[in-house]
């Protein structure tokens, strides 16, 4: 699935996407380094990998979306 990257803290490594509905989903420091990312800025398209549905809906990994 595909997003854009919303929120960033580069020292938790966590923040958020927004799905293409406009659906913000969080992410954790496991699902960023998941990933091998070391940076990301807010309006980059990603890929992500989730578990679960709705409110319990969990990134378990985050990469940077390339053509």
């Amino acid at each position: 699935m595909q997003a854009t990257a919303y929120t960033y803290d580069s020292d938790t490594r966590s923040g958020s996407v927004l799905l293409d509905d406009g659906t913000p989903v969080p992410f954790d420091t496991a699902a960023f380094d998941a990933g091998g990312l070391r940076l990301l800025r807010p309006g980059q398209r990603v890929r992500i990998e989730t578990t679960g549905e709705g409110d319990a809906r969990r990134i378990t990994l985050l990469t940077l979306q390339t053509l």
